[in-house]
């Protein structure tokens, strides 16, 4: 039977064991599973159940075993720093293992927890890999969050040791870490055994004698530490994604599931094959990084790129461009926000041209809806696919996607293709039926979900179900909503909180939004609905105008709700936009625009610990005044 995407999938819902079991077989295991999917205490389901395996073996020692022991594992490139180094596989093994042998010496065994409080630097992915490589449990909290937000995790993980850097770089800024760091310790009411610090050119951290130990000279003394056999479904990792009540949730990964997933999507929706350069522009704080900065590539056998930079003024709008040209990138995955700054700087590709990007073959978006209008503009410059994708933090990895490793499909911009094999998406209504094709809903992935995705949430197994799967029986919530077309594919349209409710009417942010984002001089936006009296809720637009453009920008406004109300229709009763610099987002890309809906409703709203910059919140207060809100 040819395995083209229909096909593939249909064999992953009807077989869903003998699919993912074959798909395990690519991973060395020390002990077979004894069953693929253990479904004997649903909703808690446990892939893998009996294996044993140990995940950084998989990712290092078996490729150094294997042949792949000079081929690069890690290019670093730090255009903030003007900082490049590599590392092989072989090289990568000894980093880990002798970090691995300093964690073993502090105490840290099997099971333990280690936070890492670090930079978009090398030894971030080694101390990942070196947790995994002994068995511990790692929670990497993004580098500079807030010292608060940093003490309600490690309150929360409570870890045996933490690794940290002496700062971080934004483009120019330092920002030490050590003060944020001594701060969260002081709020917390654990406190880590140890911290290991790495100290960087940039700042010198002071050192606490008897806590902390300087990473540098602890590796140089070590016993290299061996692998430990875990068990599939030990956890791996611990993310901590935001909570409505404000308490983060510590999404839990486990080794089997997540290792079998990594592996099979790098190779069947990125279509990346061993050896080759990939590249996921994100940072490792992220999700994004967990699994396609570090797990995935290195798990394929894949070189993939660690870079601390931005996609403008690092030092310009050709950054990308310069890094794929450099270490001739196969295929790229970064956000959509990242394409839509460079459009920004750079609205007719005049960067593009400087380079040879003749060895790219594929870009993949993922993280904020893609706009059309970004989607159409990447793929006019670049000649490669842009493929749009849709997943979260608490999968680990696309539910929806056109797997170009399966066939590539018919691409329909604004759409993130069709569910993935292993995923059963449906679209139902309030009453949990499934709608119709077209009309929006809630998007639901029907349970078990596939290996990688969560299992549950760090020592809250009530929170997981109230929080993911009480809604529906049966089914996760994604938290988005969306609808299916007539060809299976799916439309993530908004948040359900960002679906508005004009006059009875229900209406899609996003859909508004791809209107305002075609308008030639826009170069991205945000929409909102705001209270309104009469109408219960008014669609208001903010937008940033594309770098160059010289219009009267009253005029640029007058057009664009013309063009909505052209495409929406007067339905949607959008009559108020306005033009800023800059939107507000989180450090991800992500625009706050539940936050902003808040500051034009004059509802009290708290700082959100992610945003890239907080005094953005008091240009956006200003600009909705001068339109009659705030």
């Amino acid at each position: 039977m040819e395995m083209n995407y229909k096909n593939t999938y249909k064999l992953s819902m009807d077989d869903p064991q003998g699919f993912w079991g074959k798909a395990a077989e690519e991973l060395i295991w020390d002990k077979k599973w004894d069953q693929v999917l253990d479904d004997s205490n649903a909703p808690f389901y446990h892939w893998f159940n009996g294996g044993m395996l140990n995940t950084c073996y998989n990712a290092i020692d078996r490729h150094v075993n294997e042949g792949r022991a000079d081929q690069l594992a890690i290019i670093y490139d730090s255009p903030v720093t003007n900082t490049k180094q590599n590392f092989t596989f072989r090289e990568l093994q000894d980093e880990v293992a002798c970090l691995a042998g300093v964690l073993k010496s502090l105490g840290v065994e099997k099971g333990d927890r280690v936070l890492i409080y670090m930079p978009m630097i090398p030894q971030t992915a080694m101390g990942m890999l070196a947790c995994a490589r002994i068995g511990a449990v790692h929670s990497v909290v993004f580098g500079g969050f807030a010292a608060a937000e940093l003490a309600t995790r490690i309150d929360d993980a409570k870890p045996k040791v933490i690794l940290s850097a002496s700062c971080g770089i934004e483009i120019s800024r330092v920002i030490e870490y050590k003060p944020l760091l001594e701060e969260a310790i002081e709020l917390s009411s654990h406190k880590p055994t140890n911290t290991i610090i790495f100290q960087r050119p940039q700042a010198e951290a002071a050192m606490l004698e008897g806590r902390d130990i300087d990473w540098v000279s602890a590796c140089e003394k070590a016993e290299p530490a061996d692998c430990v056999s875990v068990a599939a479904t030990d956890p791996l990792y611990i993310l901590y994604t935001s909570g409505t009540t404000g308490i983060p949730k510590g999404v839990v990964r486990d080794n089997g599931g997540h290792a079998v997933a990594m592996l099979w999507s790098m190779r069947n929706v990125y279509n990346v094959q061993p050896g080759e350069v990939y590249w996921a522009a994100s940072d490792v704080g992220w999700v994004v990084g967990h699994s396609y900065i570090v797990y995935g590539p290195l798990l394929n056998g894949n070189t993939t790129i660690l870079y601390e930079g931005k996609p403008v003024f690092t030092p310009d709008a050709g950054a990308f461009w310069r890094v794929i040209d450099e270490y001739k990138v196969s295929v790229m995955f970064t956000a959509p926000t990242a394409f839509r700054a460079i459009k920004k700087e750079d609205p007719k590709g005049e960067y593009i041209k400087k380079y040879d990007l003749n060895n790219f073959r594929a870009l993949f978006l993922a993280g904020e809806r893609c706009d059309p209008a970004t989607l159409l503009w990447a793929e006019d410059l670049l000649h490669v696919p842009v493929i749009d994708h849709w997943w979260q933090t608490e999968t680990a990895w696309a539910i929806a996607a056109n797997c170009l490793g399966i066939e590539a499909l018919p691409i329909k911009p604004g759409s993130p293709s069709c569910a993935v094999p292993g995923y059963q998406v449906d679209v139902l209504n309030t009453d949990g039926e499934e709608i119709s094709a077209g009309e929006i809903g809630s998007i639901m992935i029907k349970l078990p979900m596939p290996p990688g995705c969560l299992p549950t949430l760090w020592n809250d197994d009530e929170r997981f179900i109230s929080s993911y799967l009480s809604t529906h029986p049966g089914y996760y919530l994604t938290g988005d909503a969306g609808y299916k077309d007539e060809d299976g594919y799916i439309w993530v349209m908004s948040r359900i909180d960002d679906i508005i409710n004009v006059a009875g009417h229900r209406l899609s942010t996003g859909a508004i939004e791809e209107v305002i984002s075609a308008h030639p001089d826009v170069a991205e936006c945000a929409v909102i609905g705001a209270a309104d009296q009469l109408k219960g809720e008014l669609p208001v637009g903010l937008s940033v105008l594309k770098s160059g453009v010289e219009r009267d920008v009253a005029e640029i406004e007058k057009e664009v709700i013309a063009l909505v109300r052209e495409k929406i229709g007067p339905v949607c009763s959008f009559k108020k936009i306005v033009t800023v610099a800059r939107l507000p987002k989180t450090r991800s890309g992500k625009i706050l625009r539940g936050t902003m809906k808040k500051i034009a409703d004059c509802e009290h709203y708290k700082m959100p610990a992610t945003i890239d910059d907080p005094n953005i919140l008091d240009e956006i207060k200003v600009a909705l005044k001068t339109i009659g809100y705030a």
